[in-house]
């Protein structure tokens, strides 16, 4: 008689998905669509990990968008990141749209000066502080570039989701 030994097995998989809308008079005029993200390692273990071993907790509070590539695992900004205000880098409102998903908003308005000149924009990031070109990303990615004037708003919302492995 042989023996099979069984292991219960379970797991969780982190997501991240993020959706950019440009306004323009009140009228969207580009949309992205929902867009699958990059979760950063240094993100899970400043993020996930070290809150959960006893140590100094990261919490969302901001939002970044820039005009490079995606962010390396151990990136402190985007590419590109947009600083030409003292607040590029916005608030986020968080709320819960269910037990598994966490979802961050930001609104990057034109007469907050966001960009001075028409720029191509191509990445997004979460972040733990206002202060461009420090911090940890916990999620990011690119998506197909697009031109935004001084005269439009950029809508971004991203949400975090935590599914069955």
């Amino acid at each position: 008689m042989s023996k099979t030994k069984t292991t219960a097995h379970s797991g969780c998989k982190l997501q991240g998905f993020f959706r950019i809308q440009i306004t323009e008079a009140g009228q969207i005029v580009g949309d992205s669509g929902w867009r699958e993200n990059q979760v950063t390692n240094d993100g899970i273990l400043k993020y996930l990990t070290t809150p959960l071993t006893g140590g100094a907790a990261n919490a969302v509070s901001h939002m970044a968008l820039g005009t490079g590539g995606a962010p390396a695992s151990n990136d402190t900004a985007l590419n590109g990141e947009i600083t030409h205000a003292a607040n590029d880098r916005k608030a986020v409102s968080t709320s819960i749209v269910s037990s598994r998903t966490a979802q961050f908003t930001a609104a990057f308005n034109s007469v907050d000066s966001f960009l001075t000149a028409t720029a191509n924009l191509s990445n997004i990031g979460l972040f733990a502080t206002s202060t461009t070109a420090v911090g940890t990303i916990l999620a990011g990615n690119t998506y197909t570039s697009s031109a935004v004037a001084t005269n439009q708003n950029v809508n971004a919302t991203y949400q975090i989701r935590f599914a069955s492995a």
